[in-house]
């Protein structure tokens, strides 16, 4: 068989076309590291819809997760304190 990329189609081909550019996480699953979450400067988490299912882990050794919607528009602060913020991202 020949190169993957040019026997892909849909949305596989994207996301190889987007592998191949250089973003190894095209759909952004691979955990994000936490920023200073505060209100002025919430984490933001890029999603092409309107809606987000996130999960936080609150404390580092924690071995349960916190999860909540965000809503495009709507800051949210997670039971910890630390703020999220939902921004646009081009779909793959």
């Amino acid at each position: 068989m020949g190169d993957p990329v040019e026997h892909a189609t849909g949305l596989e081909k994207r996301e190889l076309m987007a592998k191949v550019a250089g973003n190894e996480n095209p759909f952004d699953l691979k955990v994000i590291k936490r920023g200073p979450g505060t209100k002025d400067k919430p984490n933001e988490i890029p999603s092409a819809f309107d809606a987000r299912l996130v999960g936080c882990i609150c404390e580092e050794e924690s071995t349960s997760v916190n999860w909540m919607w965000l809503y495009k528009g709507q800051p949210r602060r997670c039971e910890c304190g630390h703020w999220f913020n939902l921004v646009h991202k081009a779909p793959v």
